[in-house]
């Protein structure tokens, strides 16, 4: 079964209200569709949402490694052969977002061929994850009421509060709030997306001692590497790294370094070969994990609780599967639903995805 065609596909899809933290904020999902065509008519697909103020790609940039480098390299080669597509890929640095999308595209044309779901490949472990979701940037009034809307509708009881504001006394005023509204039953984490330095990620953390919160993310810039291992030594909860592990090799420095005392997978920045890794590499080290959101699609969040759901550490947790009911409209022909709290994978082989071809017609960017 050989790769015979490699499509990437530029889209647009507006949120219904900007979504801000600390590193940016997003008003539309520029993201791209990218499709793996093969010689027996499957077809695996996957979306590739770009994060310039993270990992520098945009979606032009994703488009043109995909187009040009990419699908030169890998078309002719066994859709079954996934450690020489890495090999290929590997050869360009950087570009995690462009390469995860191939290879969750490879593991849905894979399925397919197998005729199971890409979940039970995986590990199978459950079929649904719990789902937490994230609350960005807004006074302290608005967050705690989108945090009551998304759990009386939807049931979910784990929340993200993205932080890194300054002066952070107002992000400490905003989780006080939360918790105060929502009580002891719901957990909270909080996400500072490097905004903050070392000094004022510890004093928040002592202002909010009282507030039992799971763990923090990111709080202050991987760079600032002594007073990270600093503030990393002084927490009391787990210090989650995030954007700052793209890569396995970036897993062993944060947590041999003392950086970090758990672990974000994202199958929008690490596919699931990748993201198989770095699980065993957690596993392996005793280090709890969570699964993370790129601020995906339905596309990439199906993908998301496809890798969750199949293995038993991720789903200690509740995953960050939420980030698309803020979008406007997806192209799946089958929407997501989140129900009880909890997202189901797809039945079916492979991702179980379709694609409405009139939704991409209309917000294709490529016309």
């Amino acid at each position: 079964m050989k790769i015979t065609k490699v499509e990437a596909i530029p889209f647009a899809i507006p949120y219904r209200k900007p979504l801000r933290f600390a590193s940016g904020e997003v008003h539309v999902a520029d993201h791209v569709l990218v499709r793996v065509h093969t010689d027996e008519g499957l077809v695996g697909t996957a979306e590739a949402p770009p994060r310039p103020y993270t990992y520098g790609e945009t979606q032009e940039s994703i488009v043109a490694v995909v187009d040009k480098i990419f699908a030169p390299q890998i078309t002719g080669l066994s859709a079954l052969g996934r450690e020489q597509v890495h090999a290929r890929l590997e050869r360009t640095v950087g570009n995690p977002t462009a390469k995860a999308a191939l290879d969750m595209a490879l593991w849905d044309v894979i399925g397919q061929a197998a005729g199971m779901p890409v979940n039970e490949l995986l590990g199978g472990w459950s079929d649904r994850m719990r789902v937490s979701h994230m609350v960005g940037f807004a006074p302290s009034d608005e967050m705690v009421a989108e945090a009551e809307r998304i759990r009386d509708m939807y049931g979910i009881s784990t929340f993200k509060v993205k932080v890194g504001r300054r002066p952070y006394r107002q992000d400490v005023d905003a989780c006080r709030a939360l918790r105060t509204a929502l009580g002891d039953d719901v957990c909270l984490y909080i996400d500072g997306n490097r905004g903050w330095s070392a000094s004022d990620s510890a004093r928040a953390l002592r202002e909010m001692a009282d507030l039992d919160l799971d763990f923090a993310e990111e709080l202050c810039p991987a760079d600032d590497v002594l007073g990270r291992r600093w503030l990393v030594s002084r927490s009391s909860i787990p210090f989650v790294a995030d954007e700052s592990v793209p890569t396995p090799a970036d897993v062993t420095r944060e947590l041999l370094g003392g950086s970090a005392s758990a672990i974000s997978i994202k199958t929008a920045r690490t596919g699931f070969t990748s993201s198989a890794r770095i699980l065993n590499q957690c596993e392996a080290m005793g280090v709890e994990v969570v699964i993370g959101n790129q601020i995906d699609g339905q596309i990439g969040t199906l993908c998301a609780v496809a890798f969750g759901a199949a293995h038993r550490a991720t789903t200690r947790r509740a995953g960050e599967l939420s980030n698309f009911l803020d979008m406007t409209d997806d192209l799946l022909a089958e929407p997501l639903v989140i129900s009880d709290g909890t997202l189901r994978v797809r039945e079916g082989a492979g991702l179980g995805l379709a694609i409405d071809p009139e939704k991409l017609a209309r917000y294709r960017q490529d016309h």
